[in-house]
């Protein structure tokens, strides 16, 4: 049997809403070699996906960079999660947000949020051009369901837009990340109706025939990818059921510490964010583990009397509050880790999903005290056909020279400019 890559189980809910369940990359779909999609007598070659993460605050400059350049570098106390990976990631440090210093409105976080995002000034409103994700978006984002995914995970809803918002179409036109689970899964799979929102029944019940009729005419392998793919989806359904009631409340957190489970929802989000990637649903998203300047508290990791940011300001010189904030960005990279572990377990043509993504992780600071802008870290992670790893790179340039360097050169996107890019960043590619 040979599929198409935009091959669907498609079914109605009880109210008549349709349901679309993507398929994950079967055998079925690809050629003899499995380095492109059989599409009648042409071949078309596996697109190229482009996710850029982001985590707020900054980092500590002497947990986080490695001593060392080259591929013989020591993993940091901040890096560490990444160490079954280091052979698929590019540490890059050194790198400047000339925009963030530029005179304007709004506070260090604010002008060092839209500097990094568009390359341009913070306008008081908003990012002052689009960000880096939406000009890729604009370029190989056509033909899916999705343009662009924005994933959240942090529920604040302190501060200026600029805050909340990673990603931008336009001058002072934010497009919020979807924060919820449930929202999410709803987006996706493409149902919503009362008997599914509260779970009472399976989206899966409504492709069941569906399932049968193709399952029947897909070899072994192909059969058994496609049931571990709708289990997972099943399992999905049962983790977000049985999140706190009161989860969908976007509020600041509490005074007395923050209850809600970060690292269980980010990891629902990131396993909804691998199916979309998966089934062909997008082929750019957004991810904001946290929040620009963010106020959450990290119960999880025993730090519950201030929040994140003010970890970063309060004796922030002291050795123990240097060790808070390396055990906060630790967690940021090991849920980075999980979503690289997430892609690799997907088998997709020749390869496996991971090795047709380009992964860009960025702070909106280097050292969070001093709101630094120069000396900015980055994580580019991906297509080893493409892309350097398995290294430590202390680059001359600007982000905006990595982000052309990254989106010509690795997502497949031909941006001719970027606000703050004089040239591509060498050294990133192969």
């Amino acid at each position: 049997m040979a599929l198409t890559r935009r091959t669907f189980l498609r079914g109605a809910g009880a109210a008549g809403a349709t349901v679309r369940i993507g398929l994950p990359p079967l055998e079925a779909m690809f050629n003899s070699h499995g380095t492109a999609y059989a599409a009648g007598k042409e071949a078309i070659p596996i697109p190229s996906r482009f996710v850029l993460w982001f985590n707020g605050n900054g980092i500590p400059e002497r947990y986080w960079i490695p001593a060392e350049t080259g591929p013989n570098y020591d993993l940091t106390p901040c890096l560490a999660p990444l160490a079954p990976f280091r052979n698929d990631v590019h540490i890059i440090t050194g790198l400047d947000n000339p925009a963030s210093r530029l005179p304007g409105p709004g506070n260090d976080h604010h002008r060092s949020m839209s500097g990094l995002m568009s390359g341009t000034p913070f306008t008081g409103r908003g990012a002052g051009g689009p960000s880096i994700d939406q000009l890729i978006a604009a370029k190989i984002g056509g033909g899916t369901r999705f343009r662009s995914l924005q994933v959240g995970v942090c529920q604040e809803s302190h501060g200026e837009s600029i805050h909340r918002n990673m990603s931008w179409s336009g001058y002072e036109r934010a497009l919020p990340p979807e924060l919820l689970p449930h929202n999410l899964f709803d987006r996706i799979f493409g149902v919503k109706e009362p008997s599914w929102v509260g779970r009472k029944q399976s989206v899966l019940d409504a492709v069941r025939d569906e399932f049968k009729d193709l399952s029947g005419g897909l070899g072994k392998q192909d059969k058994a990818r496609l049931e571990d793919h709708l289990a997972s989806v099943r399992d999905l359904e049962r983790a977000i059921v049985s999140l706190p009631p009161d989860y969908a409340k976007v509020e600041e957190p509490e005074l007395g510490g923050d209850v809600k489970d970060y690292p269980r929802v980010a990891k629902l989000q990131t396993d909804l964010l691998v199916h979309a990637l998966a089934s062909g649903q997008t082929r750019v998203a957004s991810y904001m583990l946290t929040k620009c300047q963010s106020l959450v508290r990290l119960p999880w990791l025993g730090y519950t009397t201030l929040r994140h940011h003010d970890y970063t300001h309060t004796n922030s010189e002291s050795p123990r509050a240097q060790r808070i904030m390396r055990d906060i960005c630790r967690w940021h990279v090991e849920e980075f880790s999980y979503f690289v572990a997430k892609l690799k377990a997907v088998r997709e043509g020749d390869g496996t999903l991971f090795d047709h993504c380009t992964l860009l992780y960025v702070h909106e600071h280097a050292e969070a005290n001093i709101h630094k802008n120069n000396g900015l870290v980055a994580i580019v992670a991906g297509d080893r056909r493409k892309l350097v790893t398995g290294t430590h790179t202390k680059a001359t340039g600007t982000m905006g020279d990595l982000y052309l360097a990254v989106a010509n050169g690795a997502a497949g996107a031909s941006i001719d400019a970027f606000p703050t890019a004089g040239r591509k960043l060498e050294g990133v590619l192969v």
